[in-house]
């Protein structure tokens, strides 16, 4: 097991004035860097640097990050969901370390495609149809690798099968 213990603290969001969503930052006993690439071989959609040691990813809608000794988690709702979010985290953490012979490492960075490069190949006209109040936090989304192109029907038209082409290629090669 690479990670036994670790000091939670459960704080507001800097972001979230309002304070509907709750960040998670646990202080881990553990230095935890060695098993990032093999995280970063199983978690398709994660961005990682092998230099500084970071790598994050999009869970469930909630921002994950990993540091050698922090374990950071945006948008939980309460304490209980915190500690929850961080069992599951830390069990990912110690079932892939564990898996690690079997696993090749991978150091690959990986790069998130710019949010106004996206958004500038949107049909634009903030519809709502895909679910979003904007177009921009439709593209902030798919740029975080979070939905789908699909759920904008204004792409699926004929009329913009040259974007939804240059979104997709472009979105699955960031990841």
């Amino acid at each position: 097991m690479l990670l036994r213990s670790y000091d939670l603290e459960v704080t507001t969001m800097p972001c979230d004035c309002h304070a509907q969503h709750l960040a998670v930052y646990c202080h881990l006993h553990q230095d935890i860097a060695e098993v990032l690439p093999y995280l970063n071989a199983v978690l398709p959609d994660a961005s990682y640097d092998h230099h500084a040691h970071v790598l994050t990813w999009q869970a469930n809608g909630h921002e994950v990050s990993l540091r050698p000794r922090l374990m950071a988690i945006a948008g939980v709702s309460d304490r209980q969901d915190a500690e929850r979010k961080v069992a599951e985290l830390a069990a990912l953490l110690n079932e892939t370390w564990e898996r690690r012979l079997e696993l090749t490492p991978s150091t690959r960075k990986r790069v998130r495609v710019p949010a106004l490069t996206v958004y500038r190949l949107l049909p634009g006209g903030n519809c709502k149809a895909c679910g979003e109040e904007t177009c921009w936090v439709f593209a902030t989304k798919l740029s975080a690798g979070i939905g789908s192109l699909d759920a904008c029907p204004a792409l699926l038209q004929d009329s913009f099968a040259g974007r939804r082409t240059a979104l997709r290629d472009l979105l699955a090669g960031a990841h």
